[in-house]
């Protein structure tokens, strides 16, 4: 168990994170939970193999392509399907008792991220990203988040902060345990409360379009232990910028944030090259 870490929050002794009400967990935790309980309830639903032809998924077919496709895209964000591995349709629908079309619309639906490459000889398989491009991206991705942040430091309500400030401690706790799903997940829902506390749909949509292809490569860099120490810092430096409604220091450590987290996916990746000559 790592040493614990100064937060600057104060809490009841005996009171975990997880008990104090929190509206930004409870949304993510609830877009999460209830969509893969509706998904997984719409899998008695799926249509039969003789429809696999219908050009138009009917919406049980829809709800169940969205559940498979967010288990392949957790697969694919946590490395368990690397870069350039190829997705068998058929063998992914034995292991998730599905029929094919669901996956293949799963599939598409992963196309559309910019996570998976289909084509008509190969099948599936998910994207290789080159040290360069994954630079690119993440310069991109640095630039919106951060336009969020200091739009969030600027209008930041003290409901909206003790929210953050509630999931902030969550992740710190997770990082003592060193508990790398948990704390990924709730690391996202900070990186996604920023965005959100913009209040600007434009700047939302832009990152949705993005944010798919960063996961991976963000969960890649904690791999790294002093990245993690690192990234665990800087999500500090952002919290004191909210605390003091500071935006340009938050825009500043937030752009650096991606960019670091950007620089070592590249980095992993370069090794990964290196080592398979």
């Amino acid at each position: 168990m790592r040493p614990p870490i100064c937060t600057g929050i104060s809490k009841a002794k005996g009171t975990p994170a997880s008990a104090v009400p929190n509206p930004i967990r409870l949304r993510y935790a609830d877009e999460r939970s209830n969509g893969i309980q509706s998904q997984r309830r719409a899998v008695t639903d799926i249509v039969p193999d003789e429809l696999q032809d219908t050009p138009k998924p009917s919406p049980s077919l829809t709800a169940v392509a969205e559940y498979a496709a967010e288990i392949i895209r957790e697969r694919i964000i946590k490395g368990d399907l690397g870069p350039g591995a190829r997705i068998v349709e058929r063998k992914l629908a034995a292991e998730l008792s599905l029929s094919r079309t669901p996956i293949r619309e799963a599939l598409k639906l992963l196309r559309a991220d910019g996570l998976v490459e289909i084509s008509r000889n190969s099948g599936a398989r998910v994207v290789i990203h080159s040290p360069e491009e994954i630079l690119a991206l993440f310069d991109v991705i640095g630039v919106i988040e951060s336009l969020a942040a200091e739009r969030f430091a600027a209008r930041i309500t003290d409901a909206e902060l003790q929210e953050l400030e509630t999931l902030h401690a969550e992740m710190l706790a997770y990082y003592a345990d060193d508990n790398t799903d948990d704390y990924f997940r709730t690391n996202s829902a900070i990186h996604d409360a920023v965005i959100a506390g913009a209040h600007n749909p434009s700047l939302a949509e832009a990152h949705r379009r993005l944010i798919a292809r960063t996961r991976h490569g963000r969960f890649m860099a904690i791999m790294n232990p002093a990245r993690w120490r690192q990234s665990v810092d800087e999500h500090e430096t952002l919290m004191a910028a909210l605390r003091n409604r500071d935006a340009l220091a938050a825009a500043e450590i937030w752009r650096a944030h991606l960019l670091h987290t950007g620089e070592t996916t590249a980095e992993v990746l370069r090794q990964a090259a290196r080592s398979a000559k």
